[in-house]
This record gives structure tokens, sequence and C-alpha cells, in this order.
């Protein structure tokens, strides 16, 4: 496995989708959006719900700028990120994308704007969703850690609150892309920082294929792998690992000034006290004979991470494999993690 370095079969493709949709006056945010479906893998839980690709095509508009150009649709960023793995891991098998959205926008068609919401006809309603989350594997591309399998996954998140969609001119629209691996048991992903790119920015869907190829070809399996075994060999005793929860219970309270010479901790409380039901009561990865491994410390973390929302789930999730890995090596003499340990 060390030797494993995919390259890619092609770096660039000339996108010839079309764009169609209704300019939308928007009317009302909604956090929890409604849909009759629910996701077959369970990557991201809480705070959204499934809906299929047909669905995006059919029954959301696709939001513009100010000068009614569009923007990058949410199924063409779904698409071009799933056509794009299938050029770089060619042969490979590549399962369809499992999607995830939250806080529906309601409006209407321009021919509506004077009626009253309940004067709207079905035909006038228009809806698309500020957030979306997607994540696709590739089985054919796995590697097994402490009994569990795992397989190499992508994904991406789009979230149209980082646009300003107000502006007079067509602007940069900005993407999360990863690539990483999803332990099949739980579907918990596991992601480190080279394989994640939190804000691609882009202007059309050519150069959003480029750069998610160029992530692609910089990601190095063999090395996150090898990380994530390392995690395995070390483990925490029940009395280091109270100490470590209380002292992120504590940091949630710390003074700014005091903070800033600890590693950045984003997990919140209510995910905390998820990792600690977890530990007596997970089976897969819960604390076994009074110790626990910093492999399955990091699955508790990346399970209580489906409780986030969609616009901090990436950056939670490299976090918790940050937090793990310097907790790994403050057990083995690094001082840069200390402070959790006490």
């Amino acid at each position: 496995m060390n030797d494993l370095l995919l390259m890619p079969n092609a770096v660039a493709m000339n996108n010839s989708n079309q764009f169609a949709t209704e300019y939308v006056d928007y009317e009302e945010v909604v956090e929890q959006p409604v849909t009759s479906a629910k996701s077959y893998v369970s990557f991201l839980d809480a705070n959204t719900n499934h809906i299929t690709m047909d669905e995006l095509k059919t029954q959301c508009v696709v939001p513009t700028w100010a000068n009614q150009e569009l923007t990058i649709s949410h199924q063409d960023f779904i698409e071009s990120v799933h056509d794009a793995a299938k050029t770089f891991y060619r042969g490979e098998a590549v399962t369809a994308p499992s999607i995830r959205v939250s806080h529906i926008v309601r409006g209407r068609t321009p021919n509506a704007l004077g009626k009253r919401a309940s004067e709207l006809l079905e035909c006038e309603k228009t809806q698309f969703y500020q957030r979306l989350a997607f994540a696709f594997t590739i089985p054919t591309i796995y590697e097994t850690i402490d009994g569990k399998k795992l397989e190499l996954c992508v994904g991406g998140v789009r979230n149209y609150n980082d646009l300003n969609l107000y502006r007079s001119s067509k602007g940069v629209e900005k993407f999360s892309v990863f690539v990483g691996w999803r332990v099949v048991v739980c579907s918990n992903q596991v992601l480190t920082g080279q394989g994640v790119k939190l804000s691609m920015e882009v202007m059309d869907l050519k150069l959003l294929y480029q750069q998610v190829m160029e992530l692609f070809n910089q990601f190095n399996p063999a090395k996150d792998i090898h990380l994530l075994q390392t995690l395995s060999n070390t483990y925490l005793t029940e009395t280091q690992f109270a100490q470590v929860i209380g002292r992120m219970r504590l940091y949630q309270a710390l003074p700014q000034g005091l903070s800033r010479g600890i590693p950045r901790l984003l997990i919140t409380d209510s995910q905390i006290n998820n990792v600690c039901r977890g530990y007596y009561h997970n089976e897969d990865f819960g604390g076994k004979g009074g110790s626990l491994s910093m492999w399955n410390f990091h699955n508790l973390l990346t399970e209580s991470n489906k409780s986030s929302y969609i616009d901090s789930y990436l950056s939670r999730a490299v976090n918790a494999t940050d937090v793990s890995v310097g907790l790994n090596n403050a057990l083995h003499g690094d001082t840069t993690y200390q402070w959790f340990l006490g």
C-alpha cells in the first residue's frame, strides 16, 4: 500500500452542459428542506435531507447573478466532480453520488410577482437549496485498518451564502471538494488536509474540472493510510480519555488570550457529549477493556461530526483528523497538543 499513488488519465474536459431556469424572486428561507427520500449512506445526518439528481434537475431552479447570468448549478457541480473522478480513476468502479441538501429558498416565477402566497399555483412556485453536500465512493480502491474496511471517497460542498448574488456582474464561485476515505461499516468520513480544498474559486465548469483533477493528482492515498494506521497502534487509557474530554470542554470557555497558544478545536459541546456516549455504547469504536485506540477515538469524533451543518462539515472533519493525529503525537512526546492531555 505504501507504493500506491494513482495518477490521472486526463486533465481537462470540455463541458457542454446547457443551462435553463426561471428567475427567482426570493421569499423565504426554511432551514429544513422537505423531501421524501432518505440517503442510502449516512455520511451527514442532522439538519439535512436526501435529494436525488433528478429532483435537483426537475424541481429546483438555478439562481442567477443580478445581471441574469446563471450561476453554476448544484447538479453541474456534482456531475463535474463525478466525471473527473471517473476519468482520473479510469478502470475503477465509481458509485452514484449520495446528495444532502438544506436551507431551502422558496420563490415564484416572474408572472406571479403580484400574487399573495396563498394564491400561487404550483406551476408558479420555485425553489432551490442554499447548501448542498454530496459524496460517492470508489469501492475498488480500499484498505483495512483495525479490521474495518475503508473505501476511497470523493465529494464536495457548496453554499450559496458564500456568494453575493446581487452584484451587477458575474463573479467568482466557491466550492469545496475532497478526496479521502470512508469507513464502510459506519460511513464515517476520514479526511486529511492534503485531500481537501475548502475554497475552490472558479468562474466556469472547465476551471472547476481542472482544479478537481489537480486535487486528485496531489492526493497520495498511501500516505493517508500510513498516517491512519499509526493511530491504531496507540491507546488512551480511560483516565486519559476523561482528561482529553474534560480539556475539550474547557477549550470552549477559554479566554482568547489563552486559546491562542492551543491548537484549534472545532468540535462543539453537543458533539463532545456524543463522543462520551460513543465511548460506552458504540459497538464498533467504543472503549474496550479500559482503553481506546486513537483510531477509534478519531472515529468517535467523525461520527459526532455527522450532526454538523453542511457549511461546517468539511472543516470539522479535517479538524477531527488533526486533533487525533496531534494527540497521538502528544502521547509519544510531542508538545503541540500536550495541553489536552493535562
